[in-house]
């Protein structure tokens, strides 16, 4: 499994559920980890629960993830909501018109998300994607401020 930077620290995991896991050997941190992987705590807060680094967790998570040990709990990542989405094509639209559905929809293929399933996290990375295909900048810089806005009021 490819895990990017910018995504690692915001996952979750949960362990798996199985009856035959086969033999494998794993160290006493590898072990605490995988203990703590609940699939509700993201990566960030594990590591300060434990107090390791990301680089550290980073290596335990994956050679967990090749034992299949664990997986993604994608059902505990918070997702953007449809308000959010709406006031993003409303914002967008104003700025560049009708077309603004086309570009949402493609800076979300982009991201590598679907646009039913877009993570809370990459909200300011999406409105930045939008922002460059705003040719003028008086709306471009009008449009950002509406969102980030709207990113605060939403926590995300």
């Amino acid at each position: 499994m490819k895990i990017t930077s910018g995504e690692f620290a915001t996952m979750v995991f949960k362990r798996v559920e199985k009856n035959d896991l086969g033999e494998f050997s794993i160290d006493s941190q590898t072990l605490n980890v995988l203990m703590s992987l609940d699939g509700s705590k993201t990566v960030t807060s594990l590591a300060q629960e434990k107090g390791l680094n990301i680089g550290t967790l980073r290596d335990t998570i994956t050679r967990l993830l090749e034992l299949k040990l664990i997986e993604p709990n994608a059902a505990a990542i918070p997702i953007i909501d449809r308000n959010f989405l709406t006031y993003l094509i409303q914002e967008l639209s104003q700025a560049v018109g009708p077309i603004a559905q086309i570009l949402i929809e493609d800076a979300v293929v982009d991201l590598g998300n679907d646009l039913n399933r877009i993570p809370a996290h990459r909200a300011a990375e999406l409105v930045e994607l939008l922002a460059r295909e705003i040719q003028h900048q008086e709306k471009a810089t009008v449009f950002k401020q509406n969102m980030i806005s709207k990113i605060k009021e939403k926590g995300y």
